[in-house]
């Protein structure tokens, strides 16, 4: 679809955004009406301005002038200068009065609009996430939506108020002296074509720009977020030099659009001082002929300035315009995606589950045409352990996926106590699920708080019990601040045995039937891995468990192992009788036992 160049055709772009954000700016009308009524105003006292003036120069200092009004010349001199202050005085404070209106509304729908973006991008899928890039959307959240302030109140609101103002001092200058008003206006053609000649080229370049800045955004999320990997591999440079290079792009596009901007108002600038010294030749010669009064003639030209201010304020906003509709199209593009997964018309709570799990028949592909699970039926009793082994890209990791419904599958079904998952609402299924991952997430809080996210509510004594069962109570106490101290962002400032057990203990707190454990031994040392699978086990111990690992002892001790090859169980039974009854998984392991996982260094020891 083709991007609108020009104010014009900025318009059905501009309804859209409007109609979008109507819901955000109805909830903000009785300020908005206040504003309103106030710009009327500040509209009404500009128009009145000049005429104190004109009241002087044509009563007071034009030659043979008498006095008028009953008043002598210096009580109407003085009656001038006091209107002069009071419609200045009252012209400021409706100004006051529109502005922090205006900023007050604005605000507050941006707060509301932000925070819908962001919980909408929580909702939407793994496969949207996966092609979008985390820097771009971190734009989309903060400075595009900021951007939207200017569609929405800063530009399109100050636009109606000098549209109002044009209207009113054209009907003025047509009051007072209708040929010369058409005079003035003789010169506004030129000023159309080179604004929408020049609009045009701003909103291409707004629209670059825009693209570099989410560029340059993600390639600085992406650096920074492997900082650890960066530094290893002496990637410093390289990154430094794609951001710096992007950086530069950006900056050029910047500078383009400023230009042509500035060109724009430069525009309007020669235009105003031509339609004067038209006016000002022509007009004096009236004067002189006695056809216009020499007030008259100065509240022409006062309003002759005066309006060509909103036309530059055209100009400035037409640049501002353009690059917020991009960036607005951008935040309407991301609500209009449609979660994949939701809450079906006929969901409901799920109520306590007792851990009957069933995979029956399920198919599911990220791509079509290229299944990763086809087929695959496993059934877990309540209480049970299942590990799920296999070579990388088997589609382990999607069951699990498929259990949280983060994924739907194509075909078949997942079941818990004999129902479909898709009945219960997102919210009481997951709330009912345990997980420990590879990679688990902390936040830069205390590992009290850290520890809490498992159960909101959970008492310090819960929570150091859950420490204990998890191996964690140990090595919590031991720092500083102890169960106070705050970690690093993504507990940097831990090892990765310290997370994983800080992990099983949260999933501790949850209290749920349901236990999905996700390579949680990838990457610990030996005395790291026995510490964590001792407190697996006991986490384990009651909950039906589904296990996805490469870690074939720790695979050994459940209950069961299936073996998940291509997308299909090519066997499950337990590990001595998988061994015995599989040639696949006996090969598997055989490759495992002689080219054991190389270990991951740390920076620091648990």
């Amino acid at each position: 679809m083709p991007r609108p160049a020009s104010l014009p055709e900025l318009a059905p772009s501009l309804g859209r955004l409007l109609r979008r954000f109507w819901p955000y700016l109805r909830e903000e009308r009785r300020v908005l009406a206040g504003s309103f009524a106030a710009l009327a105003a500040e509209v009404a006292l500009r128009l009145l301005e000049p005429w104190p003036l004109k009241l002087v120069l044509d009563h007071l200092l034009r030659p043979g002038a008498a006095p008028e009004f009953g008043l002598s010349p210096h009580a109407l001199l003085g009656l001038a200068a006091l209107a002069v202050v009071l419609l200045a005085g009252l012209r400021a404070w409706a100004a006051f009065r529109n502005t922090i209106g205006l900023a007050f509304a604005a605000n507050r729908m941006l707060a509301r609009v932000r925070g819908d973006v962001y919980r909408h991008l929580q909702r939407l899928s793994l496969r949207f996430h996966g092609r979008a890039r985390n820097g771009d959307l971190t734009v989309c959240v903060t400075n595009d939506v900021n951007l939207l302030q200017d569609v929405t109140v800063s530009a399109l609101l100050p636009l109606l108020g000098d549209s109002l103002l044009i209207v009113g001092m054209l009907g003025l200058m047509l009051w007072v002296q209708w040929e010369l008003a058409l005079l003035a206006l003789a010169l506004l053609p030129l000023f159309w074509l080179r604004a929408v000649r020049l609009s045009r080229r701003i909103h291409a370049a707004s629209r670059v720009q825009r693209r570099r800045e989410g560029a340059l955004a993600a390639t600085a999320a992406e650096s920074i977020g492997a900082i650890r990997v960066v530094q290893a591999l002496s990637l410093e440079g390289r990154f430094a030099e794609e951001f710096q290079g992007q950086n530069a792009r950006s900056l050029r596009d910047g500078v383009q659009a400023r230009r042509l901007s500035a060109g724009l108002e430069r525009s309007v600038d020669v235009l105003a001082a031509l339609a004067t010294a038209l006016v000002l030749w022509f007009g004096a010669g009236m004067a002189l002929r006695g056809t216009l009064s020499p007030g008259e003639l100065v509240v022409f030209l006062s309003y002759l300035k005066s309006a060509f201010k909103p036309l530059k304020d055209f100009a400035k906003y037409t640049a501002r315009l353009a690059k917020a509709v991009a960036a607005g199209e951008r935040v309407l593009a991301i609500l209009d995606e449609t979660p994949e997964i939701c809450d079906r018309p006929d969901a409901g709570p799920a109520p306590r589950l007792r851990g009957a799990l069933e995979f029956d028949g399920v198919h599911f592909a990220y791509e079509p045409g290229h299944p990763v699970l086809a087929g695959v039926s496993l059934a877990l009793r309540p209480g049970e352990t299942l590990a799920v082994v296999g070579p990388s890209g088997a589609g382990k990791s999607t069951l699990l996926s498929l259990l949280l419904r983060l994924i739907d599958p194509a075909a078949g079904s997942v079941r818990l106590d004999g129902t479909d998952l898709r009945r219960y609402t997102l919210a009481s299924l997951r709330a009912q699920v345990g997980t420990v991952l590879q990679d688990n997430l902390l936040f830069g809080a205390s590992v009290r708080e850290n520890l809490a996210l498992g159960r909101a509510g959970a008492s310090d004594t819960e929570i150091e019990a859950a420490a204990r069962l998890a191996n964690a109570h140990g090595f919590i106490s031991a720092l500083p601040d102890g169960y106070d101290t705050v970690v690093g962002e993504r507990g940097a400032t831990l090892s990765a045995g310290q997370r994983q057990r800080i992990a099983i203990a949260r999933a501790a707190l949850r209290d749920a039937r349901l236990l999905l454990l996700d390579e949680p031994t990838t990457g610990l040392d030996e005395e790291n891995r026995w510490i964590v699978a001792q407190a697996l086990e006991r986490l384990a111990e009651g909950r039906t468990t589904l296990l996805v690992t490469h870690d074939l002892p720790l695979a050994a001790r459940a209950h069961r192992v299936a073996y998940l090859e291509g997308g299909q169980v090519l066997g499950c039974a337990p590990h001595a009788e998988l061994l015995r009854g599989c040639a696949r998984y006996a090969a598997f392991v055989r490759h495992a036992t002689l080219h054991p996982p190389r270990e991951v260094p740390h920076a620091r020891s648990a």
